[in-house]
């Protein structure tokens, strides 16, 4: 018996300093590499965490790297040292479930390599994989160019947005990010350094394009840029009626060769979350309110077209021609004149304002959907209105809106449902607090469970599965080529294990 209350007593101790000791463990680089790991508190705090709020990973140490070489040295020592260890490139850390983190490894904070240069053209910039996309806005716009693919939120990294897709209200016309890349430079997992093009190295440019960060680090991106408009007339338009809703959204975007709009999205707001009239003049926001309540789901348009001094005299007409064809609920469209940066830049006002209110480092349980057009409606029946409208209250966003398949290129590692010309965005943007999580995640698990059962064909988009057979599925045609290429550029399996692929 005594025997037995040490051994309880033993194993008691060792369970609580087996984390300590863990903790403890820090990676020590030979000085030979000249270079220096970060491992204070408040840089091992803020590199665990991520954007989700939902996750806590401890890296070992950080890297803020002085040049790409410095990455290439780290990498090359981590696949032939004498003490192997992962790495993960991290941006602003605007990933989910801690997919930008790596246990007891190395983050490499990807924000001290920011450079933007504009070609002399201006036809391309070539673009540090840590620049922010509002950086590369600011300094291409110098040149009176700009690129032509925007997400929703700038404040994020370029390779951080290229590793996953880059999706947005402009993708229906130019497609996302990944398809407007001209070159990258690529570290791989064993620590090379390679420029990879459609021409060159083009088995690795495809897969580091929506590859999740797999195959290597992005280093250098070069950006496809066009000339860079002044204004943007900003509209949002009201509907009751989801079939009207869609078919405008669907015909809007099939004018994307076109003179149709520039940018569209589509919003729900619901009687049981928080519906934000602000845009609408205030003697009409009370009669937004009192339509929300009265129909339980309003559907909101929204579109932009950008302008400049030489289309100025004629784009009132345009856009006149424009809304006049379609069908949202009459004296329900609001438009603003704003500039083009200010547009594109329109989700920081939103920061700002939440974080002043202290809801922005909430935790994010979001779920992001691609659905085919086909089954738009029965998505709408099953998740929103069987599923979201009868939750006792939601807070966040969501999107819903219509982009064409054809402007993605399927060489390239990022899925998207491929059954059918026209592709649903879905945004499902909830905020929560710390207590209830895991019912903001069950709802979301009853989404994913709905749409399988009732045959809706999704793919998740900013995913994270934990299992195999679930990265297999999502992968779909792709994954024998997702794996090859995983031993072809990082064969022991060291960059990114926070998406928990290998």
């Amino acid at each position: 018996m005594a025997n037995l209350r040490l051994m309880v007593i033993l194993v008691t101790v060792l369970i609580y300093l087996l984390p300590s000791c863990i903790k403890s463990l820090e990676i020590i680089l030979p000085k030979s590499l000249n270079l220096t790991l970060l491992n204070d508190t408040s840089t091992i705090s803020a590199a665990s965490q991520d954007f989700g709020n939902i996750t806590t990973v401890k890296p070992g140490g950080v890297l803020c790297p002085s040049s790409p070489a410095e990455i290439s040295r780290l990498l090359s020592y981590a696949a032939n040292g004498e003490r192997k260890f992962q790495v993960a490139a991290r941006g602003q850390g605007h990933s989910l479930k801690g997919q930008a983190s790596v246990l007891d490894g190395v983050i490499i904070n990807m924000t001290c390599l920011s450079g933007v240069v504009v070609s002399d053209d201006m036809k391309y910039a070539d673009v540090a994989g840590g620049a922010l996309w509002v950086d590369v806005l600011k300094k291409t716009a110098e040149k009176g160019a700009s690129p032509v693919s925007w997400t929703d939120y700038l404040h994020v990294s370029v390779g951080g947005t290229l590793s996953n897709a880059g999706i947005g209200g402009e993708v229906f016309r130019n497609g996302p990010q990944i398809s407007n890349v001209l070159e990258l430079d690529v570290i791989t997992g064993k620590g090379e350094m390679l420029t990879c093009s459609p021409q060159l190295n083009s088995e690795l440019f495809d897969g580091v394009l929506g590859g999740l960060g797999q195959f290597g680090i992005i280093t250098r991106a070069r950006i496809v840029l066009n000339h860079a408009p002044k204004r943007a007339k900003w509209i949002r338009m009201l509907y009751s009626d989801f079939t009207a809703f869609t078919k405008d959204q669907e015909r809007l975007i099939s004018m994307a060769n076109d003179t149709g709009v520039d940018y569209l999205e589509g919003q729900l707001f619901m009687s049981n979350g928080v519906v934000d009239t602000s845009f609408f003049p205030p003697a009409d926001q009370s009669k937004v309110a009192d339509l929300v309540k009265s129909h339980g789901i309003i559907y909101v348009l929204q579109v932009a077209k950008y302008y400049d001094d030489a289309t100025l005299p004629i784009i009132n007409q345009v856009i006149d021609k424009l809304t006049k064809t379609l069908s949202y609920l009459p004296g329900f469209i609001s438009m603003h004149d704003v500039t083009y940066f200010d547009f594109l830049n329109r989700v920081k006002a939103e920061e700002d304002k939440l974080r002043s209110l202290g809801l922005w480092d909430v935790p994010h349980p979001w779920l992001n959907l691609f659905v085919p057009k086909s089954q738009i409606l029965d998505f709408h029946q099953g998740v929103v209105k069987d599923i979201l409208l009868k939750q006792n209250s939601t807070s966040g966003l969501t999107l819903l809106y219509p982009t064409n398949r054809n402007k993605w290129d399927n060489r390239m590692s990022a899925m998207i449902t491929d059954e059918e010309d026209v592709v649903y965005v879905i945004g499902l943007l909830q905020s929560a607090t710390p207590q209830n999580v895991p019912e903001v995640e069950s709802v979301n698990e009853k989404i994913i469970r709905v749409c399988k059962d009732s045959g809706i064909k999704i793919k998740q988009y900013l995913m994270h599965y934990t299992r195999k057979e679930d990265w297999v599925e999502h992968f779909g045609t792709k994954w024998s080529d997702f794996s090859r290429r995983k031993d072809l550029f990082d064969p022991k399996k060291l960059l990114s294990p926070g998406q928990d692929i290998f």
